[in-house]
Formats: C-alpha cells, structure tokens, sequence
C-alpha cells in the first residue's frame, strides 16, 4: 500500500469512527502531505524525519510545529496499532519544546458594558426589518458572553438545540463533543425568545438558530464583520473578536472564584492545562489576594515620619 492509500485509509478512520469534524481532517491532511512532500519515501528513516523537523522549525512557530508533529505521531500510532507497519519510525525522534505562554486577550468590562448599551440604544425610527436584524446581533454577542462558545459553535448552533423554556442549551463542540450550557440571565433569555419569536418560521425551515438576511446560517465570517462593525460605532479602539468574549468569559469566572475543573467542562476543554491559563490573566483576583493576603500586612514596620 502507497503512503497516499495509508493515509487516505487513516483519514477515513478519523472521519467516520473517530468522527472528527472537517476542520481536523482537513490539518491532518495538509500536516501528513507536508510530511511525505519532504521525506519523499513511505518509510522514512531517522536522519530523514530529524530535517524534516528541523526544516519546520524555521518555517514555523513552536505552537505549530508541535501541533504538525503530533498529527504524524498520531498517524504512526494508528498504523502500529493496526499492525500495518512494523515500526513505529517517530518512537526514536525526541522532539522538546520551548514554548512561550501566549496570554489570552480579553475585553474590559467596561467595554463590553459599552458595546452592549450601544447595541441596545438603537433608534426609533428603524424599519422591523433593521429592528429585527439588530434583536439578532444582540442576542449573538449575548449568547457569545454567556456561553463562552466558541463562534463556530454559535454559527453552526441548531434550532433543536435551544431549550427557551428552561434556557439550556446543547452545542456541540471540537470532534463532536456535546456539553449543556445553561442561560442563566433572564434578560438574556428574554431576548432569545423574541428574536426567536421574530424569525420562527425562517429558523424551522433553515434548522439552524441564528439566520442570516438570507434565511441561511449566520456564518462565523458574518459574525465576526458584525462585531467589529459595531464595536467602531460604539467608539472603542480596540479590534474585538468573537473569541476574545470567550476568553473573557472564563477570566472573570475565575476571578469570582468558579472552580477550574468546572470551568474546563463549560469551555469543553478536553484538558485542565487548556483551561489554567486563565488563571494567568485573571487579574482583579490577583490584586484581591495581594491585597488581602500579602505577608507584608502582617508585619509592624515603624516609617519615620
């Protein structure tokens, strides 16, 4: 079997009994083409996969090539497993990583509190159908800030997966992982139910809960444009981005003392270390401690006046 037929076979296996979604299929695919481009052999020795290594190292940045690295690894696993080579060639590759913590960037709250007033404070004089769209901007930047979903799993949310009756709400996650968030603001609630009144009949026929001006699904591009648009004309600076109100939403829960473990399974963190940066950047909790909690408070130190 050519490294084409192995991979295709590999990449068929993900697809329908690991059910991993098209966005990892399609990394997987690019990483292994990029590997065998390189090697130019379906079994590659040592010396081979080391420059190839090598090579990504000046291509790419530790996060990337770790995440390279790791689909071949994965791959080779595979085909051991099924015993369809008989060694493993990345068992004898050593690969350490030096990786810089990159900190999550997240919106001020007052800021947030400004784009939603913003939002709100719309006009009189709007026609029901601008009325409309801007009931459905507003409720995807407050399902975006009370979930801490990611866009795409806003974008891609279906109509059946939205309990408006007890707010619970099911979406599906990376490699098909399901997990309940419950809504539990009720003016959040209350704002889902009309814009979910106003364009019943165009959800029912579309399947999914947010629609475009088309009746179609409001795409995760449409979202991002709609978000930075009003961020403009609400006056704020800074490039806002959907997933900046994930990472906000998880900062200010640890800085009102949620528990990391719970933390991970609302986020859909397949591991606690994805989660723990949070901590990091959680800062008003941190100025609390030092605050309340410093040795320095304790001493008796006597300053000349």
């Amino acid at each position: 079997m050519t490294a084409k037929e192995q991979v295709d076979y590999y990449l068929e296996y993900c697809k329908y009994r690991k059910e991993l979604d098209e966005k990892t299929l399609k990394a997987y695919r690019i990483d292994l083409k990029q590997y065998f481009d390189a090697v130019s052999c379906c079994d590659p020795g040592k010396e081979e996969i080391d420059q190839f290594i090598t090579d990504l190292h000046k291509k790419y940045k530790q996060k990337t090539i770790k995440r390279k690295i790791a689909s071949i690894r994965a791959y080779y696993n595979f085909l051991e497993e099924e015993e369809r080579i008989g060694e493993n060639p990345f068992r004898k590759v050593k690969v350490k990583f030096k990786e810089d913590i990159i900190l999550p960037r997240i919106i001020p709250r007052e800021e947030i509190e400004r784009l939603l007033n913003f939002m709100y404070a719309y006009p009189s004089d709007l026609s029901d159908k601008e009325v409309k769209r801007r009931r459905r901007d507003q409720a995807v930047v407050e399902m975006l800030f009370a979930t801490g979903a990611r866009v795409s799993e806003i974008s891609n949310l279906k109509a059946d997966c939205v309990d408006l009756n007890s707010g619970l709400i099911r979406i599906m996650g990376k490699g098909a992982k399901e997990r309940y968030i419950q809504i539990g603001e009720p003016e959040v609630l209350n704002l889902l139910k009309k814009y979910y009144t106003d364009n019943e009949k165009e959800i029912k026929a579309c399947g999914y809960f947010f629609i475009n001006q088309r009746n179609q699904r409001f795409t995760e591009q449409s979202i991002r444009g709609m978000i930075k648009k009003y961020a403009k004309q609400a006056g704020i600076e800074r490039n806002i981005t959907p997933h900046m109100f994930r990472h906000s939403f998880a900062t200010y829960l640890i800085e009102e003392d949620v528990d990391i473990s719970c933390l991970q399974r609302i986020l859909g963190h397949s591991s606690i270390r994805t989660t723990q940066i949070y901590i990091h950047v959680a800062a008003r909790k941190q100025a609390d401690i030092l605050r309340t909690k410093h040795p320095r408070n304790k001493m008796v130190i006597k300053i000349a006046a």
